[in-house]
This record gives C-alpha cells, sequence and structure tokens, in this order.
C-alpha cells in the first residue's frame, strides 16, 4: 500500500520500527484510505500522534498537518512545528 507514498526512500531499506517517523510522516501527508488504514493498523496511535505533535522539519504539507491535528485531537498548541 505505502510503496507509492514512500517515492523518495529506499523502501527496501526502511525498517518499520526504526523508520516509523518518516513512514507515518509520508503517509498521512500523502496517502490515500488504504493506505492510512493500513498505517493505524500497524502503528499504535501514541506513535501515529507523536508524529503530529513533533513533526519532521521540512516534511509536513501544512494543510495535512492540521488536518491529521484535527483528526487525532491535537491542539495547535500542544504540536511542536517548527517557526517559519
Amino acid at each position: 500500500y505505502i510503496r507509492q507514498f514512500l517515492w523518495s526512500y529506499d523502501v527496501e531499506k526502511l525498517d518499520l520500527k526504526r523508520d516509523k517517523k518518516i513512514i507515518i510522516t509520508n503517509v498521512l501527508n500523502l496517502g490515500n484510505h488504504p493506505a492510512t488504514k493500513w498505517l493505524f493498523e500497524v502503528y499504535s496511535r501514541k506513535d501515529i500522534e507523536e508524529a503530529v505533535i513533533n513533526p519532521l522539519v521540512g516534511e509536513w504539507n501544512k494543510k495535512s498537518l492540521n488536518f491529521w491535528g484535527l483528526v487525532l485531537n491535537i491542539k495547535s498548541a500542544q504540536t511542536k512545528r517548527p517557526v517559519q
């Protein structure tokens, strides 16, 4: 499901545990319904929330980050978004 949303990475070298923040970020940013469904089956809600609260610098689309903050009920004050 997710290979197409990780196009800038060598997916053969990605590790589900070690690279979870990259995987979560890219799927939430670019993914479709089957990909996000897979994501919520593979990762805990806590892991997903952590990726939204502490976003990878330069990786998030601002609208996607705001959307997932709303979906996950994360107030913008909780996120550690870099000031731009």
